[in-house]
């Protein structure tokens, strides 16, 4: 089975926002993930798995996409991950996965998708996409994106490059 295009809906999430005082790559993420996971995008991510009918349905690799982001900004294991996808109403908001009382992807999932990403450097375009979208939108400075991004020691694990080399 190949992964579905994510579409999260857009309910009433504005209590969350409000709440977020700092850490407000959580509320830009969630206000842009539609623009940062267009279609196209979304079809090169799928595009990282083949085609099975065999095994559990797949995840969106767009809600994986952002959960890896969340991770490098908080600098949390993968462990930690799946926990803050039930217990932090901010990585709810962003993955949409409000109110779940199980995590919506497993540490193995997370991980797997890790390694497709970097891969084949999606990596790159992810965090190159990022930085256009907040340059463009001003709702997350440009310059502090690459610098929230690359403060986290996970890239270095993950393999994760903002930055050509």
């Amino acid at each position: 089975m190949r992964p579905v295009v994510w579409r999260p809906p857009a309910p009433a999430e504005l209590a969350v926002i409000k709440a977020v005082r700092r850490a407000r790559l959580f509320v830009f993420l969630r206000e842009h993930r539609h623009e940062l996971f267009d279609e196209e995008f979304q079809a090169e991510l799928a595009g990282a798995y083949a085609d099975s009918p065999k095994g559990q349905p797949p995840v969106p690799p767009a809600q994986l996409a952002l959960a890896t982001a969340l991770q490098a900004y908080t600098g949390v294991s993968d462990d930690e991950v799946t926990e803050a996808t039930v217990m932090d109403r901010r990585w709810q908001l962003v993955l949409d996965c409000m109110d779940a009382d199980r995590p919506p992807f497993s540490k193995g999932t997370l991980v797997g998708f890790r390694a497709r990403l970097t891969g084949r450097d999606l990596d790159r375009w992810l965090a190159g996409r990022a930085v256009a979208l907040a340059a463009r939108t001003g709702g997350f400075g440009a310059r502090a994106l690459p610098a929230a991004l690359d403060s986290s020691p996970l890239w270095a694990r993950a393999g994760w490059r903002t930055r050509s080399t």
